[in-house]
């Protein structure tokens, strides 16, 4: 712990000219910044299993402090030696948790601009808007379990991967007959991308969220692990209850009707002019 008390130390050491060399706007926005950037990790460790890890390398800590009080001197030797590569176990342990917040960072809501001229970004037409509708009301009819995953900026598929290429125009017969009972891809997952349908039968990646309900099956928890992971939306249809759900941005909103999902779908991927565009617009 010797490497913790010397960077206390610094930095304790180090603040107190800055207080005064300092104007006191800088010293107000540096103490805001580090302090909403330890908000943010903390809830991010409150929000993932990470929180549990979290709370057993505190007890470690408390326990080094105790034998330093008491001068346990084998004790201090174990755990110095041990917290000598303490940053690589963190980085081992909490590498989920740490590609997941990465992944979050990088669909932040303040980087929509570097995404607004993206030549990948998925927006669907009003046609696909409709016969992706029409083939989910069937689903939920007939109880059929599907699976249809619509890319937005982030590709989700490509050649090579799992599934089979199909590459065609969207029709609700062709997304119908892909997800009937008993034939060779109903299992998997439809990738969807600039109004075709680019493969089917692909399997995704299932959430590691303990805190999920026991009623969602694979199809639920696998639509909800891919949008963690990218900003697509998937559509699912519970086989054994024929409800429509809509996972976004790992977050899943179900018992959705028809009239419920077409305006989802418009809503996120209706086109939307970017800011040149409506600077240019303006003008003229």
């Amino acid at each position: 712990m010797e490497w913790l008390n010397s960077i206390l130390s610094g930095y304790i050491s180090g603040f107190t000219p800055n207080l005064i060399n300092e104007t006191w706007l800088s010293t107000v926005i540096d103490i805001l910044v580090v302090a909403y950037c330890i908000y943010k990790i903390l809830q991010w460790v409150r929000e993932t299993k990470a929180w549990t890890l979290f709370k057993g390398f505190m007890i470690v800590i408390l326990v080094y402090a105790a034998a330093s009080l008491l001068n346990l001197v084998t004790i201090l030797w174990v755990m110095q030696k041990t917290f000598s590569i303490g940053l690589i176990a963190v980085v081992v342990i909490f590498q989920p948790e740490l590609r997941k917040a990465l992944d979050q960072l990088g669909k932040g809501k303040y980087l929509t601009f570097l995404r607004s001229n993206d030549k990948n970004i998925t927006d669907l037409s009003a046609n696909s808007v409709e016969e992706i509708v029409k083939a989910a009301k069937v689903f939920s009819e007939r109880k059929t379990g599907a699976l249809i995953v619509i890319e937005h900026a982030v590709s989700v598929w490509e050649p090579g991967s799992s599934g089979i290429a199909v590459d065609a125009i969207i029709s609700s017969q062709l997304l119908i007959n892909i997800f009937e009972h008993n034939t060779p891809l109903h299992d998997g997952a439809v990738i969807v991308r600039n109004n075709r349908v680019q493969a089917a039968g692909c399997l995704l990646p299932i959430t590691q969220d303990r805190s999920l309900s026991k009623e969602l099956g694979t199809r639920h928890r696998a639509a909800i692990g891919i949008t963690e992971q990218t900003d697509c939306l998937v559509i699912v249809v519970s086989e054994e209850t024929g409800i429509i759900s809509v996972a976004r941005g790992g977050r899943l909103v179900r018992y959705l009707d028809t009239e419920k999902l077409v305006d989802y779908l418009q809503t996120v991927f209706t086109p939307k002019p970017s800011p040149l565009s409506v600077i240019f617009s303006r003008r003229a």
